[in-house]
C-alpha cells in the first residue's frame, strides 16, 4: 500500500433542503455566529491530516461568494450536480487532476456542522489500512417499524446489526469514483456513497462515530446543533 497517500474531503452542496422552509439553503443559515457551511468547513479544512477540501457549488449560487473564507486556503470549488451523487462524481473529476488515485477521500455533508476532529482521525486510523474504507455510522436504539404507503404499521423490524449511516465516508479516490459512475449507469439508486461502493460487490467497514455529528435537515435541528458545539468548545 502506498504510504504516501493524501486525505482529502468532498462535500457536496447543491442542495436547498426543501424540509427546512427557509429563504436560503440550510448550509447558509445561521448557526453559533456563522453559517452552517462555514462550521462544516472549519472542520474539515482544520483537521491536520487534511489535504484539501472540495466543494460542489450549484452554478449561480449567490450565497458561497458571500462567506468568509479567508482562514481557508486549500478550497477547491467544483459545479454542483442535480442530485447530490452527481455533485459528489463532479467533486471527485476535479479532484482527479491533482490528486493520486490511490489517496482517500472523506465525503461529508455540508449540513453536518458537529464533525468533530477526534471522529477524523480515528476514521482516518481506523481504515488506512482497510482494503475497501467505511464509514461514520451509529448503532440503532429505537424500535423500527415498516409502514404501508398510508402509514399503516405493517411490521417491526429486528434493530440487531442495523446502523444509521453518517459522514464522512471514506474511500479511495479512483474507486470511489468508478463505483459512482457505474451506478449511475446502472440506473442504480445512490442514497450514499458507500451504497455506490456496495453496489460494486464491496462491504465498507462501519465506524462507531459521536452522536452529535447530525445533519441539519428539520427547523429543530439548529438549536440541537447550537448546544452541541457550544459543549465541543467546552471541551
Amino acid at each position: 500500500m502506498n504510504k504516501q497517500s493524501r486525505y482529502w474531503s468532498v462535500v457536496p452542496a447543491a442542495g436547498v433542503g426543501s424540509r427546512m422552509a427557509a429563504a436560503v439553503p440550510k448550509q447558509y443559515l445561521t448557526l453559533h455566529g456563522k453559517t452552517v457551511f462555514e462550521h462544516t468547513l472549519s472542520r474539515l479544512c482544520g483537521h491536520p491530516q487534511m489535504s484539501g477540501v472540495v466543494v460542489a457549488i450549484s452554478v449561480g449560487d449567490e450565497h458561497w461568494p458571500q462567506l468568509d473564507l479567508s482562514d481557508f486556503d486549500n478550497i477547491h470549488v467544483a459545479e454542483g450536480g442535480a442530485e447530490r451523487c452527481h455533485s459528489v462524481l463532479n467533486g471527485l473529476q476535479l479532484l482527479s487532476g491533482f490528486a493520486a488515485a490511490n489517496d482517500w477521500v472523506l465525503v461529508h455533508d455540508a449540513a453536518r456542522p458537529c464533525i468533530h476532529h477526534n471522529d477524523i482521525t480515528m476514521m482516518i486510523d481506523a481504515l488506512k489500512d482497510h482494503p475497501v474504507g467505511g464509514l461514520l455510522g451509529l448503532p440503532v436504539a429505537d424500535t423500527m417499524k415498516r409502514t404501508s404507503g398510508e402509514n399503516d404499521v405493517l411490521e417491526t423490524i429486528n434493530r440487531d446489526n442495523l446502523w444509521r449511516a453518517l459522514t464522512p465516508q471514506m474511500f479511495r479516490l479512483g474507486e470511489l469514483t468508478q463505483a459512482l459512475q457505474t451506478a449511475l449507469d446502472d440506473g442504480f439508486l445512490v442514497t450514499d456513497d458507500a451504497s455506490a461502493i456496495e453496489h460494486a460487490g464491496l462491504r465498507p467497514r462501519m465506524i462507531v462515530g459521536r452522536g452529535d455529528n447530525i445533519k441539519i435537515t428539520r427547523p429543530e435541528d439548529l438549536s440541537l446543533a447550537e448546544m452541541y458545539l457550544a459543549q465541543q468548545e467546552k471541551n
